[in-house]
């Protein structure tokens, strides 16, 4: 592996990232602070390795790990975010990625992750859903039968961020976002969308 992408909005998360990477041996870092921008460096680049945030501006991170799975790009992707793998390791690991790190981890973490992924392994944290109390295991069986496009509009949903917007940003029509919302509410059996919010918070989507 040669080139890396990371992708990621937050400057000092970038600077300690491109360290661990430098120390690693690579030369060519990429940086981009968005889905648009990263798909921009993608297209025009050969890229062997991406370090994704799944949290960021212009777009979410599972759709980002779906278009490159879509585009049939050879880069590894090795997810580096701030949520909880327990609702989203498995998710990224069907979307095609080779490797999950929580933020919240030393970074030696993300070195030998780096390290797996360079030698053709995979990365991932052994994880357990016994910590969950009963509602929460059922919730969480609820938000593993959604789709990542499901997921990703109930987090920005969540976010506080109108429906229009959404569609913006997804490519979607407005109509189809609305379908969605609706949607959403009725496999999580909400009394409205007043509450997703609540759910996301308490299942660590946001």
């Amino acid at each position: 592996m040669k080139s890396v992408l990371i992708v990621d909005d937050h400057p000092v998360v970038c600077a300690a990232v491109r360290l661990v990477l430098e120390q690693e041996g690579f030369k060519r870092i990429l940086e981009a602070a968005s889905v648009g921008e990263a798909l921009s460096i993608l297209r025009e680049n050969t890229v062997d390795l991406v370090i994704l945030d799944l949290v960021m501006p212009g777009g979410n991170g599972l759709d980002l790990l779906e278009r490159i799975k879509g585009n049939q790009w050879t880069c590894v992707v090795l997810v580096f975010t701030s949520l909880d793998a327990l609702f989203f390791q498995e998710r990224c690991m069907r979307a095609g990625a080779l490797a999950y790190v929580s933020k919240t981890n030393n970074l030696s973490q993300l070195h030998k992750a780096v390290q797996a992924v360079k030698a053709g392994y995979t990365y991932f944290a052994q994880l357990s859903a016994g910590s969950l109390d009963t509602v929460q295991h059922s919730e969480k069986q609820m938000i593993d039968s959604l789709s990542n496009r499901e997921v990703t509009i109930l987090q920005y949903l969540a976010r506080g961020i109108k429906n229009k917007e959404i569609a913006d940003l997804m490519c979607l029509s407005h109509k189809t976002v609305s379908t969605y919302k609706t949607r959403l509410i009725e496999k999580l059996r909400l009394n409205s969308a007043v509450h997703l919010r609540d759910f996301a918070l308490r299942n660590h989507l946001i």
